[in-house]
């Protein structure tokens, strides 16, 4: 299965990141090892999205700047208002990465 190394730049990736910086550093781990870590990541991120996240969200805002590069667009929005049925929150600017998953499944034979 492809993914994505988005999720990286996540709070939570970038502290994996750290830590395995660290580790690797220490002598704690293999750099070999803290890649395979990393890769894991990226699949465990793309499948836990994929099958564990069933809310949906409106957004509205206004669309500062966009960008479609690589298969991969960005939008930079400013006064964003997320909806959902529980929520509503406003953010004075949001960047938000969108990749086709269909990039993510293996080609059909």
């Amino acid at each position: 299965m492809a993914t994505f190394e988005l999720y990286r730049r996540s709070t939570i990736g970038t502290c994996l990141t750290e830590t395995l910086d660290d580790l690797v550093s220490s002598g704690a781990v293999s750099p070999e090892l803290a890649i395979q870590v990393l890769v894991q990541f990226d699949k465990s991120m793309t499948d836990a999205l994929e099958s564990q996240v069933k809310s949906k969200v409106n957004i509205k805002g206004h669309l500062h700047t966009y960008r479609f590069c690589d298969n991969v667009w960005t939008f930079i929005l400013t006064d964003a208002t997320f909806k959902s049925e529980e929520i509503s929150e406003t953010l004075s600017k949001v960047k938000i990465v969108a990749c086709d998953s269909k990039l993510l499944q293996p080609p059909h034979p």
